[in-house]
């Protein structure tokens, strides 16, 4: 496949989730950099086989985060930097979107080998969130179930997650694929001593809230459109900024947005979220 790399400087992952690292391995190998689709891999020993060919091939490993381009999900990020909220004490997290299951029929959608789950396919976008702007997990609880779509897919439907954060944070994760009829909710609730806000909309695409002391978040700019896939919609198409920072830091030394190391800590999260899910079963 990649018997002519010299000729190419980047390869793009879009192959299902549990391809991504045998794919990105081997364009890596073949002297490439490399993007990948979210999620980086749906195992964290593959994460970290990823990294390890990066480092030894010396090539650039990209993660395709692209809802941290999202206006107000850049404004809440600029203000916990800022100090604005001061000391974060609680987050939530509502992922509530619609999957048929004309959406997982004959695809490898609904799998575990190539899918992993809802957490790696429909909200992996919103885990990154919680690491990017909160910080690492600590430990989770779970609990998932499959309700809707028994005889369609490996893996559950709907879960409820406790998790606590290193810095003392603690949140919760909502999330299901059984809206009825069409998305209905993404939204990311962050409680700090000295302000509250809500990233809402179906995408994280809109500042529902915000009541920070001596803070103003003024008029953002208005997003993208979610990325239309004609019998349902994901999240937002901000993949031309993604692209536009593999050029900046490949040609420009800038500084990469979403980075391997990154990636891994999405999947480590899921993986801790799945782990305590079967603990609960079993």
């Amino acid at each position: 496949m990649l018997e002519n790399a010299a000729d190419i400087d980047v390869v793009s992952i879009c192959t299902p989730n549990g391809l991504h690292a045998q794919h990105t391995i081997s364009a890596l190998k073949a002297g490439c950099h490399v993007l990948c689709e979210k999620p980086m891999a749906i195992s964290v020993a593959d994460c970290g086989e990823m990294i390890k060919t990066a480092e030894r091939a010396n090539r650039r490993l990209f993660v395709v985060k692209q809802n941290r381009f999202n206006p107000p999900v850049r404004a809440v990020k600029d203000a916990i930097e800022a100090g604005a909220l001061g000391r974060i004490m609680s987050v939530q997290l509502n992922c509530f979107w619609n999957r048929d299951n004309d959406y997982y029929k004959d695809a490898w959608r609904g799998t575990k080998e190539l899918d992993g789950g809802s957490l790696f396919t429909q909200f992996s976008h919103f885990v990154d969130l919680l690491y990017w702007l909160i910080g690492d997990v600590r430990d989770a609880a779970a609990i998932t179930g499959n309700f809707m779509h028994e005889d369609v897919i490996e893996f559950e439907d709907t879960g409820v997650a406790a998790i606590s954060f290193h810095n003392g944070a603690v949140g919760t994760i909502n999330f299901t694929v059984n809206s009825f009829g069409k998305n209905m909710e993404g939204s990311l609730t962050v409680f700090g001593e000295k302000g509250t806000v809500k990233i809402g909309g179906q995408y994280l695409n809109e500042l529902e809230y915000a009541n920070v002391k001596d803070y103003s978040f003024g008029d953002l700019p208005a997003g993208n459109t979610p990325n239309n896939y004609g019998s349902y919609v994901g999240s937002m198409s901000n993949h031309g900024e993604v692209y536009q920072n593999v050029v900046d830091v490949l040609r420009n030394e800038g500084v990469i947005t979403t980075s391997a190391f990154e990636g891994l800590k999405t999947v480590e999260i899921i993986d801790k979220i799945y782990a305590a899910a079967r603990r609960w079963q079993s």
